[in-house]
């Protein structure tokens, strides 16, 4: 699918990937639909000088039911070519330790707003029988680390409706695009040694959002169902899908239950 031109909307657009992919997107003159907690001129700013057709913020939270119905509400007239649910949250740490009300707040963002905005967007595409859905998975979906309990469950479910999607439209003029994706040196990848350093060694291998950005933008024009890493994450989440005892193995080696 072509990115000149469309209407594009991101959520987790101010910082990482998010804001990678919008300035990717504007360098290829889009249209810009930009989902933040708060509104920042900075980003407005940049996105415009890189190119894009225009730039739309819109304020929500999207840990609340409440403000996605709200941001579903203002977009209602925008005929979304491209959505690109990315926004997310890290949890960590052995479970018992994980506090219950940031689970369920991870979870809110992770994969139940994901579900209602594309469940809100999803009717206008069919109608105009064009659209991608881009969601934003992890290896964590299928390299299952200690540690990484919740927030697996979270991406595996995003993984999952994503297939099962990609199903339902065959035919329709809407497509998905699956993101596997591999550690991305953002705050959010710093957070990891925090969370899981304790108890677990952190593999050290990451990417920048930028040259992410980029793969992703040639997996949207050549019309890819997934985007899966490369490298020694790709082998390892080869390792992880097909020769399960395998991975759990050499996984159990780098965890310790007591610090």
């Amino acid at each position: 699918m072509e990115i000149a031109n469309r209407q594009i909307l991101i959520t987790g657009a101010s910082r990482g990937i998010g804001r990678a992919f919008a300035k990717v997107c504007a360098q290829d003159k889009a249209f810009l639909h930009i989902v933040l907690r708060q509104r920042d001129e900075e980003i407005v700013k940049e996105l415009q000088e890189a190119g894009a057709k225009s730039v739309t913020i819109y304020e929500a939270d999207l840990s609340s039911r409440e403000s996605v119905d709200g941001l579903l509400a203002q977009l209602r007239d925008v005929p979304v070519d491209i959505l690109f649910n990315n926004a997310g949250i890290l949890t960590g740490g052995l479970l018992e330790d994980q506090p219950i009300d940031n689970i369920y707040q991870m979870f809110q963002v992770n994969i139940n707003a994901l579900v209602q905005l594309t469940h809100g967007i999803l009717p206008g595409m069919l109608s105009r029988k064009r659209g991608k859905i881009i969601n934003n998975s992890s290896v964590s979906a299928y390299m299952n680390f200690p540690c990484a309990s919740t927030y697996a469950a979270s991406k595996a479910a995003v993984a999952a409706f994503t297939n099962c999607l990609h199903l339902e439209l065959k035919d329709a003029g809407v497509t998905t695009l699956l993101l596997i994706t591999p550690a991305i040196k953002t705050r959010m990848f710093d957070e990891i040694e925090t969370l899981y350093g304790k108890n677990f060694q952190v593999p050290q291998e990451s990417m920048s959002p930028a040259k992410y950005a980029q793969m992703i933008r040639e997996a949207v024009l050549h019309d890819l169902p997934t985007l899966e890493p490369a490298g020694l994450t790709g082998v390892g989440l080869k390792v992880a899908k097909f020769i399960k005892p395998l991975f759990d193995f050499e996984i159990s080696r780098r965890f310790r239950r007591n610090s």
